[in-house]
């Protein structure tokens, strides 16, 4: 180890850092970091070295290997990431014949001050069935009573006292009932118009005329709509 500068020969820095769980991070800025990083030691090592004892040739080279693989690494680095974003474009471009299909779609119901459209199920031997609404911290802010039988419902975003929700997302599940007892539970599902396919942050949205959005995954239906 050089005295002056704290550099081994032959020992370049590492281009990953552990967490705690001594899981593996790596990214460009941390590899960029480490490359500045190398340069400024080699160069502080070549003016400070001994020139009655220089440094062997032989460890020259090592050091200049790693110099040109730290430096590849970054090129490949920055030629994934591009290719990356490329991939993420072309998945959306499959999902465009969507637009101006009907869409059957289980996700959480975006709300926003308006009535919201909602497919439910209900169990056939029910007598009776109950709307849970939850919030995005996972608390029940509403529960109502719905007709036994399954079909579309207009969702009033309203709570127990009949004012309206806060905006945000809300999961709304049915439970099927027969004689006070819960027989069945079913997520709601949304009906709506795709308007357009959206890349969201690497991630592909298809976004319904009423404003909800849903990844690909969410969609469980498509069909032409109705008259």
């Amino acid at each position: 180890m050089d005295p002056l500068t704290g550099f081994t020969p032959g020992a370049a820095p590492s281009a990953t850092r552990s967490d705690a769980d001594g899981t593996a991070q790596t990214g460009n800025s941390a590899l960029s970091s480490d490359f500045e990083t190398f340069l400024r030691m080699l160069t502080t090592q070549l003016q400070s070295q001994d020139p009655l004892n220089p440094v062997e040739s032989d460890d020259f080279a090592v050091q200049l290997a790693t110099f040109s693989s730290v430096e590849q690494q970054v090129k490949t680095n920055e030629l994934l990431t591009g290719l990356g974003a490329q991939l993420d474009t072309l998945g959306m471009a499959q999902f465009p014949s969507w637009i101006g299909l009907e869409a059957e779609v289980r996700a959480a119901v975006q709300f926003s001050g308006e009535p919201v459209e909602v497919e439910v199920s209900v169990d056939p031997d029910a007598d009776a069935a109950e709307l849970v609404v939850t919030n995005a911290q996972g608390t029940v802010v509403t529960r109502s009573a719905l007709p036994a039988e399954s079909g579309t419902v207009l969702w009033d975003g309203a709570d127990r006292q009949g004012q309206a929700l806060p905006e945000g997302r809300y999961t709304l599940t049915v439970l099927s009932l027969l004689a006070d007892d819960t027989i069945a539970s079913h997520d709601v599902h949304m009906r709506g118009r795709v308007s357009e396919t959206r890349l969201d942050g690497g991630d592909v949205r298809i976004v319904l005329q009423t404003g909800q959005s849903a990844i690909p995954d969410e969609v469980i239906g498509l069909r032409p709509p109705q008259a």
